[in-house]
């Protein structure tokens, strides 16, 4: 929502600005240099990025402005979980949760909590690592080590949608530029003609340069920011989890496991202890 807000602010600021100064605002709807311009940005996107990153950009956008789905329900879902899965595999053996472990999507378990199975890679990382501790036994420090490694890969992989998008803004004032100087060749093309019609494409070619600039530092820049800000908060799910594990790893009862989970959250986005006692009381 704030984000939506900061979009309008820079619209009606920037609109304003230019209207008050006596500016036709007719003068900048130059949608050919726009198609240019986007364009061009979007062709260099798909040349520059592979389509799993391409795909992540645009399945991350849509939060710029609705916010987060790592936001607190979700993470009280995750820890509620946590606490059914390890409950059960305590009280009724390992065997118990082999089905859920194997088939997550389908588990009945895991369908009680519909934001945290949406999410299909922080789910295959739970199982996953859960699955190896149940089938090794390995001890904590063994399991540990191996989630570093694989979290350290997330990592990178969730910061490439920011950057990918950071680098379209980066070519954005270029594109501009360009648009501008296709502009400036079609003034070229009317030297000799009417001053109105000469006035008419510079401006537009002026608009171009405009809006490169406009779009860059306006929009995809901080769009970018956003989206790095996105895959911190994705990232916590992952600490989470792996604190929750380790601890059950280390012997630790399901609600102290899950206790040292919550405490990495977001403070924002965190459950209070007793928001958690009373989600885990109606899972015991």
């Amino acid at each position: 929502m704030f984000a939506l807000a900061g979009l309008l602010v820079v619209i009606v600021s920037v609109v304003t600005g230019y209207v008050a100064a006596h500016g036709q605002l007719l003068a900048l709807w130059q949608p050919f240099e726009i198609i240019i311009i986007c364009g061009a940005a979007l062709g260099a996107f798909m040349i520059a990025n592979p389509f799993v990153v391409q795909k992540k950009v645009f399945t991350m956008l849509p939060q710029v402005v609705t916010g987060s789905r790592h936001n607190k329900r979700f993470y009280s879902q995750l820890l509620g979980l946590m606490f059914c899965l390890f409950q059960k595999s305590r009280q009724e053996g390992f065997l118990s949760i082999e089905e859920d472990i194997e088939s997550p999507f389908t588990s009945d378990l895991f369908n009680r909590f519909p934001d945290v199975v949406r999410d299909h890679e922080v789910v295959n990382f739970l199982t996953d690592n859960y699955r190896i501790f149940t089938l090794t036994g390995l001890p904590a420090y063994e399991i540990e080590a191996i989630m570093d490694n694989e979290i350290e890969q997330i990592q990178e992989e969730l910061v490439e949608p920011g950057h990918a998008l950071n680098r379209v803004a980066e070519g954005l004032p270029g594109f501009g530029i360009v648009a501008a100087v296709l502009g400036i060749v079609i003034t070229m093309g009317s030297i000799g003609g009417p001053m109105e019609e000469i006035g008419y494409h510079v401006a537009a070619a002026l608009v171009g340069t405009f809006l490169g600039i406009f779009f860059a530092y306006g929009f995809v820049g901080p769009a970018s920011a956003h989206l790095e800000t996105l895959g911190g908060h994705e990232l916590k799910a992952y600490l989470c989890i792996k604190a929750c594990l380790n601890s059950v790893v280390s012997g630790y009862a399901p609600p102290v496991a899950v206790e040292t989970g919550r405490k990495l959250l977001p403070p924002d986005m965190r459950p209070s202890f007793a928001e958690l006692s009373i989600e885990l009381q109606q899972y015991r």
